[in-house]
């Protein structure tokens, strides 16, 4: 898909450019022939318009934000608006001055080409509508009308046009290659009223800044007043002139706003990031029981995994990995106050398993936006080396308790927040000297490579295995890091990587 929308832009701009080298060459007689000067000015429009086009198009091809790929499909409207108006100059100019007796075959030419314009201004006017719902955010039961209203508008207009095939219902071509209006040319104007009036009513209404409102309006009433201007005459350059001004305006200040705001949002979200981290254990214990590493590498700005680790009393510490479900702001938010209930109910008291229980409790009683965490749990006895766990649908832990890595399949209960009364049960370990285990995010395990293929829990267990004996708990870490990103190379991270090390080196007396 991602690819697919690649060539589409690339294909917009090779015809933005072909348009133009096509305007400028069809144009190049008018400017050396004098007896083609009339119709220098709509040549110099044309050939400049289509020019503009294609810089245009180049300068938002990189973006992709809401309504940008209306917008470059506006501007190759536009484009083709400045060729199809230089070939009917070109037939009239066959047709008419440069034969003595005009030809039929340019007639035919300029027929075409004016009813080609107007099926372009309709598909322009529908275009303008799509990106200003888009870039404005329409909203309200009128929007929906007008959702609907406007394309059966456009469509009945589009047949009326094509009926002048059979016979001149609004407009024709006489001999000369002259456009000439019939008595229900007003016909024509029915769309572009009811698609101009009910856009411009649904901009009004829209919660935008006046300027953004501003902008997007020259579209609708520059054209309006050069037409007006000009006496109402069909085929004048200058009307796609000013499309062209208006949609420079409409990028200039929409495209501005739309910076402005995407930079306070990045600050605030460098601050939401330094407020997570901050709330993360960033010093670990220095006591001579035990070793203890975490670290967090979140996919987005902030992310929806975090660890921490606390003692309960002397003897005992408390040690806990979680994931989040989905990421951003609302993830963290999620993230912050699940954090505070396990870390409150462990202090409280219990095992790991009806810590659990209580957190997820408080969790379902006010959980409306109907996210979930999964949690691993943790509570290691000093003196002793008994390490007591449970998992709420977390990543399998992986153990070394004979000098190589294993996973350790404890018994899972469902992810916090899920099910109200959910039970989750006890699982033990009794850790001797130089024991220790690894605990993790599916952030590790799914990291996915320009493939699709996943690092997998085996790689997880291999990676720490190849890591050589008697190195730190930060080492081990940076180890399994290092894996992973050898293994994804150059794929973006999808998912928050977060692991926790810890190592069990026998109680104080024996230290």
């Amino acid at each position: 898909m991602i690819k697919k929308l690649k060539d589409i832009k690339t294909y917009g701009l090779i015809f933005t450019i072909l348009s133009t080298a096509f305007v400028i060459g069809l144009s190049t007689p008018f400017f050396i022939e004098e007896r083609l000067q009339p119709y220098l000015y709509n040549a110099g429009i044309d050939s400049m318009g289509a020019l503009i086009c294609a810089a245009l198009f180049y300068g938002c091809m990189r973006q992709d934000e809401g309504g940008i790929r209306y917008f470059r499909l506006l501007i190759i409207s536009v484009c083709a608006s400045f060729v199809v108006n230089e070939l009917i100059s070109y037939s009239i100019v066959n047709a008419n001055i440069t034969y003595t007796e005009p030809l039929p075959d340019y007639r035919m030419l300029c027929y075409v080409s004016c009813l080609l314009s107007k099926l372009i201004d309709l598909v322009m006017i529908y275009l303008f509508y799509l990106y200003v719902r888009e870039t404005l955010g329409f909203e309200g039961k009128l929007a929906a009308v007008v959702e609907k209203l406007i394309p059966i508008t456009l469509i009945v207009q589009a047949l009326i046009l094509l009926a002048n095939i059979i016979t001149p219902v609004t407009f024709t071509v006489d001999a000369a290659g002259v456009y000439q209006n019939t008595d229900f040319s007003l016909i024509e104007e029915i769309a572009l009223t009811v698609a101009s009036v009910l856009t411009t009513v649904l901009i009004f209404m829209s919660h935008n800044p006046f300027g953004q409102k501003a902008a997007a309006l020259t579209f609708i009433f520059l054209p309006l007043i050069e037409f007006v201007m000009i006496g109402g005459q069909f085929g004048e350059a200058s009307q796609y002139g000013i499309i062209l001004m208006s949609l420079i305006i409409m990028y200039c200040v929409i495209s501005n706003y739309k910076s402005r705001k995407l930079a306070a949002t990045e600050t605030e979200l460098n601050m939401a990031t330094e407020i997570q981290i901050g709330s993360l254990p960033a010093v670990f214990p220095d006591r001579p029981e035990f070793e203890l590493y975490a670290s967090m590498d979140p996919a987005k700005e902030v992310g929806g995994d975090f660890y921490d680790f606390f003692m309960i009393d002397d003897d005992h510490l408390a040690i806990v990995i979680a994931d989040v479900s989905g990421k951003g702001v609302p993830a963290a938010l999620f993230m912050m106050s699940s954090k505070i209930y396990i870390n409150d109910h462990a202090t409280i008291g219990g095992s790991p398993a009806e810590i659990l229980e209580r957190v997820n409790k408080l969790v379902c009683a006010n959980n409306k936006a109907h996210m979930f965490v999964t949690v691993w749990l943790g509570i290691l006895e000093i003196s002793t080396g008994k390490l007591t766990s449970a998992s709420a649908g977390h990543e399998y832990p992986i153990i070394n308790v004979n000098g190589q890595y294993e996973i350790l399949k404890d018994k899972h209960g469902l992810a916090i927040g899920a099910f109200e009364l959910s039970k989750y049960t006890n699982t033990e370990i009794q850790l001797k000297k130089g024991d220790s285990i690894f605990v993790y995010t599916d952030g590790v395990a799914e990291a996915t490579d320009a493939n699709n293929e996943l690092f997998g829990t085996d790689r997880t267990v291999d990676a720490l295995n190849a890591i050589p004996v008697g190195v730190s708990q930060k080492e081990i870490l940076a180890g399994v890091r290092a894996a992973v990103d050898a293994f994804v190379k150059d794929a973006p991270q999808f998912d928050d990587l977060t692991m926790v090390g810890l190592k069990y080196n026998g109680p104080a007396e024996e230290q």
